[in-house]
């Protein structure tokens, strides 16, 4: 139990069970909203939790684009984590239907996953950045797709007319 301080009100034990109703209820909400989404949605939310991987690994480098020893477990951590949402990505893809598309992804994907477990070892920021564009990229890419898929769903057709009377 925190220590409170002579006059001062104990917020953490206060509001204890409210944080955690809260961060409880968030995470049913993310869990039925990932239960309840289209595969474009899946595929675009995979990219952003991947960049986020990406961004907080990028966070952790320090003076001379050096991560500190402390920090090296959360910076693969950070990697691995990118690298399943990777192959999550590439077990998606409909090599049959997706023709030179889906294959192109699937080399693109693969590239990703060596260079980060290169990058896990190396600690090279200049290819973590590279990598982290080329998702960001096609994060864009999907996330417009998926946009344009909606709204071409959403678009109200006009009624039939019965020409036979």
């Amino acid at each position: 139990m925190p220590i409170k301080e002579k006059g001062k009100r104990n917020v953490s034990a206060h509001c204890g069970g409210d944080v955690m109703a809260y961060t409880q209820a968030y995470a049913a909400y993310r869990e039925t909203g990932v239960k309840t989404a289209s595969q474009g949605k899946l595929i675009v939310m995979l990219y952003e939790e991947a960049l986020r991987r990406l961004d907080s690994a990028l966070s952790l480098y320090g003076k001379e684009d050096k991560i500190e020893a402390a920090s090296i477990e959360k910076f693969h951590n950070n990697l691995v984590k990118t690298q399943e949402i990777l192959t999550e990505l590439m077990v998606s893809l409909d090599m049959e239907r997706g023709g030179e598309i889906a294959q192109n992804l699937m080399a693109l994907y693969s590239f990703f996953n060596r260079e980060l477990m290169d990058i896990s070892m190396s600690h090279d920021r200049k290819k973590l950045l590279s990598i982290t564009t080329f998702m960001q990229e096609l994060y864009t890419s999907w996330n417009a797709a998926l946009s344009n898929t909606m709204a071409a769903e959403n678009t109200p057709r006009a009624a039939a007319v019965d020409i036979n009377g």
